[in-house]
Order: C-alpha cells, then sequence, then structure tokens
C-alpha cells in the first residue's frame, strides 16, 4: 500500500465537525482528519492482515512523517502486535519516534506498541530504564505506560516480580515531579497493579502516597480497600 492510498482512506472518513473538537482536546497544532477511532481501528487491522511486515514498517514511517494526528496513530497501530518474529527494526522504529511525542494520546498508541516489543524481549528494560532520566517529558512518562504488562500480569513469575519491582523503583523517583501527566502515569501503574498485587500497591502507597498529588494518590489507591475493611 502506497501512502498515498493511506491518506485517501483516511481522508474518506474525515468528520469535519469534530475537528475543532479534537484539536484542542488533544491540545496539539498539527494537522487533524476527525476520523473516528472505529474508523482507525479497522483500517489499521485490515492493513496489518494485507501487509507485509517490511510494508508496515515502510508505511509506519511514512505515515509518522506527515505529521497528521490520525497518521501518527495509525502508524502505532500497524506496529501493535504481540507476536512479530524478527521485530529489532519495529523495535528501532518506534524508539525513533519518542523524541517527536507532544501529546497523550500519539505517546500512548506508541508506548501501547512498545509494550509488545517489551514483553517480548524483557532485556530491552536496560534501554527504558535510561529513557528515565530523559529532559523529555513524553519520554519519561512513555516508561510507565510502555511496562504496564509487568502492573497487569496474573502469574508473574520471579523475573517479571524483579521487574515490577524495578519499575515501581522509577515510579518512585518521578514523584518529584509535579506534572499532571506524570503524577497520572504513576498513580495509573500502581493503579493497574493493585488488581494484581495489592501488597506492592498498599506498600508504594504507604511509603510515597502523601508525597503523590491528591488527585494521583485518590487514583493509585482505587481498588483498594481500607485496613479496616478487613
Amino acid at each position: 500500500m502506497q501512502l498515498e492510498q493511506a491518506l485517501t482512506a483516511l481522508e474518506q472518513h474525515s468528520d469535519v465537525a469534530t475537528i475543532e473538537q479534537k484539536t484542542a482536546y488533544h491540545k496539539q497544532e498539527r494537522p487533524v482528519l476527525g476520523v473516528p477511532n472505529s474508523v482507525l481501528n479497522e483500517l489499521t487491522k485490515e492493513w496489518r492482515q494485507s501487509l507485509t511486515l517490511d510494508e508496515r514498517l515502510s508505511l509506519a514511517a511514512e505515515l509518522w512523517q506527515t505529521n497528521i494526528f490520525e497518521a501518527r496513530i495509525c502508524a502505532a497501530k500497524l506496529l501493535t502486535q504481540a507476536r512479530i518474529k524478527d521485530d529489532q527494526a519495529v523495535w528501532d522504529l518506534l524508539r525513533s519516534w519518542l523524541p517527536d511525542f507532544d501529546s497523550w494520546a500519539i505517546a500512548d498508541h506508541v508506548a501501547s506498541a512498545l509494550q509488545k516489543r517489551l514483553v517480548a524481549d524483557p532485556s530491552r528494560l536496560e534501554t527504558v530504564a535510561d529513557w528515565t532520566q530523559s529532559e523529555h517529558i513524553w519520554t519519561r512518562r512513555a516508561v510507565l505506560v510502555a511496562t504496564l504488562p509487568w502492573a497487569k500480569m496474573p502469574n508473574p513469575k520471579p523475573a517479571d516480580l524483579e521487574i515490577r519491582d524495578q519499575v515501581l523503583g522509577w515510579a518512585a523517583d518521578y514523584i518529584a515531579d509535579r506534572n499532571w501527566f506524570i503524577q497520572k502515569s504513576v498513580a495509573w501503574w500502581v493503579r493497574d497493579l493493585s488488581k494484581h498485587d495489592a501488597e506492592r500497591s498498599r506498600a508504594f502507597l504507604d511509603t510515597h502516597g502523601p508525597d503523590l498529588k491528591a488527585f494521583a494518590r485518590k487514583e493509585a489507591g482505587k481498588y483498594l480497600k481500607a485496613p479496616s475493611d478487613g
């Protein structure tokens, strides 16, 4: 599939009435087509099934370079797949987009694709550790979004528990950053963890909860019962 074909498919589903609202909601200046999320899901599902991996990589790179909101979302969705043989090129392309992150929607879609590549090869967390020191807020936030699978694992192995503790350490270091999106990412991780590992979530909040912003502290403990609840 050529880039022109992909953009034409997107433009055919443009809803002009939603462009202004979506532009304001996502706090960005890039072009927005106003394509519903359901359509983006359908189109990228079709493209994933019909294109080879090399073709998907090429199309994803070209879609990203257009700087169109929906095109960048599609670029991420094209590469969001659990099992990819020889996925180094996918990992490299996804990583190359980190400096371009400037809004939560695009950043989180790429982070969802990164999740699959980290689970496929946890040794890549050595690279992710460096991201925690980035001056770029969206790169730092991507660390916690991309590692969410370890918060959600119902039956983690010992190695997974070590990773879980490592990420909680990163989350603790983030608390000094008062940015809303960083605080939200910490809360999100601890909240999702609490569904599968209440003990670790409660220990985190007992130690660090007072230093979180109020909204983040409330969100992180959303699914935890108070000790008096038994």
